[in-house]
């Protein structure tokens, strides 16, 4: 018998979006270790928010919701917001009814300054990273350490002299016409008038310059979970720099070891590596090296130098899954805050593929 093609709606619905949602989606153990991690942040958005007056929109909904937006590829805050207003399982993530509205996608921009300021997104990493190491899958002996680059929410035609009057538009509701071919640009005397923090940067000899940042990430080897992130201004140093600080940073007193790439073999970084107490597992160049046998001659090295090559693996999820090949913001500040909370974000897919959270 035909069913009947009924278009009138029912005027109560009995089901709530957790009824919705199968036991075994694969969000199920990512909320979870959402959840914990910001119950442990409730102090934080306490001291953030007055004490008096109207309401919020609560914090931990927003970044809830931010990380749906990192998992699932949503390109701008207003397709997330239309997403969370006809999508249940986004509705059930960040913890909304059937019947609540839907905020304005204005929100996350008056609230991002607010938690810009507080870390929240390195206290949020750091919360998961005590998750994965309460679960065993941390190792504290042995980590690695590289860069990659990030390009900026500007063009080549913002990059223009620091002392010279901007071009005059030719109309027609078009950006200026700029002939840059032929001339020198240099970061000393040119700067982005889009995005005047970053700098014009090539990747190696034969590369294209590009306005951009450079997001370095501090891995464990164990099962290849990010333990520590900076962002800095694209330079010739800044891979070794930001390295420098996330080893310091390293807890404990003990001697661990670091892999790294051939671009940081350089007998400065070697020699301060070890003065932190870090054995540096640096590939070796084929002339002049910093490595010497002292390092070489151990089976470590050369597991240390297999399990680097995970690291591209984190940067190939965050450029294509995050969407942090292009930065959808301006500015170091903000581009180093979505940088951490996307490696908080590729930690829990890592725990939930490794059987941390029970998908009940």
């Amino acid at each position: 018998m035909r069913g009947p093609d009924i278009q009138q709606q029912k005027l109560f619905s009995y089901l709530s979006p957790e009824s919705r949602v199968p036991q075994t989606h694969p969000l199920r153990p990512i909320r979870i270790m959402a959840d914990k991690a910001l119950k442990e942040l409730s102090p934080v958005f306490r001291e953030l928010y007055s004490r008096t007056g109207r309401p919020s929109i609560p914090p931990e909904q927003l970044l809830r919701s931010l990380l749906l937006q990192i998992l699932y590829s949503i390109r701008s805050e207003r397709m997330l917001v239309e997403q969370l207003d006809y999508n249940l399982l986004f509705r059930w993530f960040v913890g909304l009814s059937m019947d609540e509205a839907i905020w304005d996608h204005s929100v996350y921009s008056k609230n991002r300054e607010r938690i810009l300021h507080s870390d929240l997104a390195v206290m949020f990493l750091r919360s998961i990273c005590s998750q994965a190491e309460a679960a065993g899958l941390l190792s504290d002996d042995h980590f690695t350490v590289d860069g990659t680059l990030i390009e900026t929410w500007a063009s080549l035609k913002s990059f223009r002299p620091k002392d010279e009057e901007p071009p005059v538009s030719t109309g027609g509701n078009r950006n200026p016409a700029v002939d840059f071919h032929g001339k020198k640009r240099r970061n000393d005397t040119h700067a982005s008038v889009t995005d005047p923090e970053s700098r014009l940067f090539r990747k190696g000899k034969g590369k294209e310059a590009r306005l951009c940042f450079m997001g370095h990430v501090l891995m464990e080897n164990r099962n290849g979970l990010v333990v520590d992130t900076r962002l800095t201004q694209a330079t010739g140093t800044a891979e070794r720099e930001a390295a420098l600080s996330m080893a310091s940073d390293i807890p404990g007193t003990h001697r661990v070891t670091i892999g790294a790439d051939k671009g940081y073999d350089c007998k400065e970084f070697v020699d301060d590596l070890r003065s932190l107490t870090v054995t540096p597992h640096v590939a070796q160049k084929v002339k002049g090296s910093a490595i010497d046998g002292r390092t070489t001659r151990h089976a470590g090295y050369a597991v240390s130098r297999k399990k680097r090559k995970r690291v591209e693996e984190i940067f190939g999820w965050m450029k294509t899954v995050a969407w942090l090949r292009k930065a959808r913001y301006k500015g170091e500040e903000k581009i180093d805050w979505l940088f951490t909370l996307s490696a908080a974000a590729y930690n829990m897919v890592r725990m939930r593929n490794l059987g941390v959270v029970a998908s009940g």
